[in-house]
């Protein structure tokens, strides 16, 4: 059976639907928000194994008992990438994980959130404070604004060290994010050191997007390239993220002192975890490898 917000529901069951060819089944206890906004259908249900979970268009975002992988990642590996991140930019990431992450982090002196649908946030503050509670802890660094991102990095005139696109597939209002245009504006408001991490895709069911994103990229960033994490919930189990620099390089140019010696503590993210996820698997190098840009290559 399947409800107004494209779910499909067998009893106390949801099953996310992949394409044409796999879906992912999930336990529910208790249905918390379903709702329809301008851009999505939003839902918020409480699963038997992964606590609660937010489901956009009927897609998984996040699962309590995962979140921190996908968190720790996508903010950690460009925080101590770049050396002095003052100022950060979230494009989406409306459950406010992400957000969360880069606000540990005490050398960062203003975040900005740019999130273009409102019912997320306030389905998240209402119903997942384990990510969304610092979205009203009133931190005086972060500035909230619900707004089209896309319309927001063309027209801005301030500058970042870091932008964040925690983004979904791009599908619906996510869609360009991932395209020439976004990233032109994407660079424009980077500082002359800055880079930019973008959430990825999955290197075995959307390796033409992964391509797209390094050509995309490849037209702006001299050094390109992508990372990889695992969780429970995302189709697969492995899942990516790109990561494009004006300056740094991941790996060469990140302080290994800074990372280890740092009294943040994480769930997911080590220095070590930092070296190991820029080590692709062999089937990604063959894809990606003709398209990666690196200009402090030996």
């Amino acid at each position: 059976m399947e409800d107004n917000n494209g779910m499909v529901h067998s009893k106390l069951w949801i099953e996310e639907q992949i394409e044409d060819f796999m879906g992912m089944r999930y336990r529910v206890d208790n249905v918390l928000f379903s709702g329809k906004s301008e851009f999505q259908t939003v839902d918020v249900v409480e699963t038997r194994g992964h606590g609660k979970m937010l489901l956009n268009d009927g897609l998984v975002m996040l699962t309590e008992r995962d979140e921190f992988v996908y968190h720790d990642m996508i903010t950690h590996v460009p925080l101590f990438t770049h050396p002095k991140p003052k100022r950060v930019l979230v494009i989406g990431g409306g459950d406010g994980g992400t957000a969360r992450e880069v606000l540990r982090h005490n050398e960062v002196e203003f975040c900005k959130m740019v999130e273009i649908d409102k019912m997320v946030v306030d389905a998240c503050v209402a119903h997942i404070p384990q990510t969304a509670a610092c979205l009203t802890q009133g931190d005086a660094r972060f500035e909230l604004v619900i707004d089209d991102a896309v319309k927001y990095v063309a027209e801005t005139k301030e500058k970042y060290d870091v932008i964040i696109v925690d983004s979904t597939d791009p599908i619906g209002p996510a869609q360009p994010l991932f395209g020439p245009k976004f990233y032109n504006d994407v660079f424009s408001c980077l500082n002359e050191d800055g880079l930019v991490v973008s959430q990825g895709e999955s290197p075995f069911y959307n390796q033409d997007m992964q391509e797209s994103m390094y050509k995309v990229l490849g037209q702006f960033f001299p050094i390109v390239t992508s990372y990889n994490f695992t969780n429970l919930t995302y189709p697969g189990g492995y899942w990516s993220f790109t990561f494009a620099s004006k300056k740094y390089h991941p790996i060469r140019d990140k302080d290994e002192q800074r990372v280890t010696s740092s009294e943040l503590e994480f769930n997911y993210y080590n220095n070590d975890i930092h070296n190991a996820c820029f080590v692709l698997p062999q089937f990604m190098r063959k894809n990606l490898d003709r398209y990666k840009k690196d200009n402090h290559a030996h």
